[in-house]
């Protein structure tokens, strides 16, 4: 993969952001910011007294003693006053009655009022013809058209010639597309792929056009970055339900939901690689008389294509993810495959599908990586291939232009000569039957009766009795306005007042929409998940850093599960934990670990030698370097890591709703299959505002950083 610290779906975690990093004007190692001119901090510097008054008093709490202190204050209170613990229903809002009136009306008129006549109608139209174009160009290719496309492409896309990368990036698209037909998948592995080229190049052009106007303007960039930052957190669920209130069910609203989802990697990573453009090559252009619309074709955009290319990859992994979900709404493909094994619980069906989806990541992931390094060090594509006068007329051009010819000819060979389109059929074999006997012996086997271990049920059992339960039964036993208290707090200790307000805002609209318990059941599910990444990612996180044979093992595994989409970790969690809360929890866990895992490992590393090397001089234990050295200066990176856990859990546990995680999930998708906007909209708001919620008490307080200007640093 291009990106070694984050998730394919998050680029924010790696863009490069300097105030994402400890701050721009702070203390690297601390994620200090200072706060005023002096760099003086709450303690006024070194032999001054401190400054007195309420603020100063109040950053007293900014620490373990303050909540400790807080804790105990909430605890008193909530002894000592009766009222409900829940949100009080006299102040709940009747949403679901409006939206019931609007979903009926849009019925009525979605074929006579103007607005759908003249505007949305054609926007669906149009979308629904882009996709049935691709689509049949596809099935015009052949199967054997579009695989000797798909490899020849890799193979170009990684600098063609006999180089290593090359044929291992072609190897990776045969054996991807050979599955696809062996396991009878083709048919909708096409509408899949076609649905694909269209949203990642809608994403793509629109992502550019972002990307441009918040690169080359400080204003574009500050009404941009929280847009970008909100949609982030959004879960995915959450993107397809204003547009199946606009266009219905089907593939418009999915692909618009796929390219809305999709564009923000996209666009940050552009305007950032423009603003982080070498300055002694803007300043040579600027000499040599170039206009600002030379520089930027000729230097800026240049200089900023290794981040663009992060950017298209990201944005790739994110619209695949977004393509297989959006098979709820009607868009059809290998997505529509998972959700019916998933439904009814036929986890070879589904299984089926998904080793199609995660194979058709892999290779996109790998042609896009390849294209990228290619591009950024073009000296490391050529050093292992030979250098006789063939390879170097298969580089470059050449290999375009043999790629398009093999596209050609197996377009002539399979259509018009062997008359073959669609994968034969009796080149299939289906693996339905001996995946559902596995999982079948593998829950009769592992499930229970294990002996000291007790097997998975039973690990499942008791999570829920003893950890799930008692957190969703404390949560639902606290006071509303307890609740309300604590996140401020927590807001502050973060982000200081803005952060707090914003929190305590999110927290209070989910209880104005009526969806207080809910959303505290979803809350307890996303903190348990939590807990379980965080002690599961710093371990095998610190492990890595600390060895590079553990790096090793599992860097393979992280590659692979950052390339997969959410819909996929469901199936294997079924298998072993059956239907539940602990089957979303589970999937949330897979998800989320490879981005907490990576970025400890990263912090870890970028702890200075020199810090480590005085510790070990002055006697310091292997395990008192870690926990007194190591792991403080790697603060800022370990708090990132739980800001990236907890949208990436959120993201999957509401996707549990599928396979019975219940509460918000479950009104979510019950809203998306049934149209039921009442239903759907609420919770889809109430999941949004759950992760404003834990981003912003999850971000730690700094100090923004001031944009480069785009003239340079």
């Amino acid at each position: 993969m291009i990106a070694t610290t984050t998730p394919s779906h998050s680029p924010r975690a790696g863009d490069g952001d300097p105030a994402r990093e400890g701050g721009a004007d702070g203390d690297p190692a601390t994620g200090s910011t200072g706060t005023g001119s002096t760099g003086t901090g709450a303690d006024g510097g070194p032999g001054k007294p401190g400054p007195r008054g309420p603020l100063a008093r109040m950053s007293a709490l900014r620490g373990p003693r303050g909540l400790i202190a807080l804790a105990l204050t909430v605890a008193i209170l909530g002894a000592l006053v009766t009222t409900d613990a829940a949100w009080p229903e006299s102040w709940a809002i009747d949403a679901k009655t409006p939206l019931d009136e609007l979903n009926r009306w849009l019925i009525l008129n979605r074929d006579s009022h103007p607005v759908f006549l003249y505007f949305l109608l054609h926007l669906s139209n149009n979308v629904n013809a882009a996709v049935d174009a691709v689509a049949g160009f596809l099935d015009a290719l052949g199967w054997i058209g579009v695989t000797a496309g798909a490899v020849l492409g890799a193979w170009a896309a990684a600098g063609g010639g006999a180089s290593r990368r090359a044929l291992s990036t072609a190897g990776t698209a045969l054996l991807t597309f050979g599955v696809i037909g062996l396991l009878g998948m083709w048919n909708p592995a096409m509408l899949t792929l076609a649905l694909m080229i269209v949203a990642v190049s809608l994403s793509a052009a629109l992502g550019l056009l972002l990307g441009l106007a918040a690169g080359l303007s400080d204003r574009a960039e500050r009404i941009l970055r929280p847009v970008f930052d909100t949609m982030q957190v959004m879960p995915a669920f959450a993107y397809l339900l204003p547009f199946v209130l606009l266009f219905g069910i089907g593939t418009a609203p999915a692909l618009f939901a796929t390219v809305i989802y999709a564009t923000p990697p996209m666009a940050r990573l552009t305007s950032l690689g423009l603003r982080h453009a070498d300055p002694a090559a803007l300043e040579a252009s600027r000499s040599l008389g170039a206009s600002g619309w030379q520089r930027l074709v000729t230097a800026r955009l240049p200089l900023a294509r290794g981040r663009m290319l992060l950017g298209l990859n990201q944005t790739i992994m994110m619209a695949l993810s977004m393509v297989v979900i959006a098979s709820i709404i009607g868009a059809g493909g290998l997505g529509d495959r998972v959700f019916n094994g998933l439904t009814t619980q036929n986890v070879g069906n589904a299984l089926t599908a998904g080793v199609c989806i995660v194979l058709i990541a892999v290779w996109l992931d790998r042609t896009t990586a390849a294209a990228g390094d290619r591009l950024e060090h073009p000296e490391a594509a050529v050093g292992d291939a030979p250098a006789g006068p063939l390879d170097r007329v298969l580089r470059g051009p050449g290999a375009t232009l043999l790629a398009l010819g093999g596209v050609l000819l197996g377009w002539i060979v399979g259509r018009l000569v062997l008359g073959w389109g669609d994968w034969p059929r009796e080149w299939t074999f289906s693996v339905s039957r001996p995946v559902n006997d596995t999982v079948d012996w593998i829950v009769d086997t592992f499930g229970s009766g294990v002996p000291v271990l007790g097997g998975t049920l039973t690990w499942a059992e008791n999570f829920t009795l003893w950890v799930l339960n008692p957190l969703r039964d404390a949560l639902y036993s606290t006071p509303w306005w307890a609740v309300l208290l604590v996140v401020g707090v927590l807001g502050w200790l973060a982000g200081r007042w803005r952060s707090a307000l914003t929190a305590v805002g999110a927290l209070a609209v989910i209880g104005l929409l009526g969806l207080w318990t809910k959303s505290l059941n979803t809350l307890s599910q996303v903190i348990a998940a939590l807990l379980v990444t965080l002690l599961l990612g710093v371990v095998m996180g610190v492990l890595a850093a600390r060895g590079r044979l553990v790096e090793r093992l599992l860097r393979p595994w992280l590659d692979v599960m950052q390339t997969m989409p959410q819909f996929i970790y469901l199936i294997p969690v079924i298998a072993l934990f059956g239907v539940g809360r602990i089957a979303a929890i589970g999937a949330a866990v897979i998800y989320a670990l490879p981005a907490v895992i990576r970025i400890t490992t990263q912090g870890l590393r970028q702890v200075d030698p020199t810090v480590l090397e005085a510790s070990r001089s002055m006697g310091a234990s292997t395990w008192q370097q870690l926990w007194q050295v190591q792991l403080p200066l790697a603060r800022p990176q370990l708090l990132l890591a739980v800001n990236q856990g907890v949208v990436l859990v959120l993201a999957v546990v509401v996707v549990g709703g599928l396979v019975g995680g219940g509460a918000l999930g479950f009104d979510t998708v019950y809203g998306l299959q049934r149209g039921d906007l009442g239903v759907g909209l609420p919770a889809g708001a109430a999941i949004v505002c759950l992760g404003l919620l834990l981003d912003r008490i999850t971000q730690p307080a700094e100090r923004p950083a001031t944009p480069a200007r785009p003239g340079g640093h």
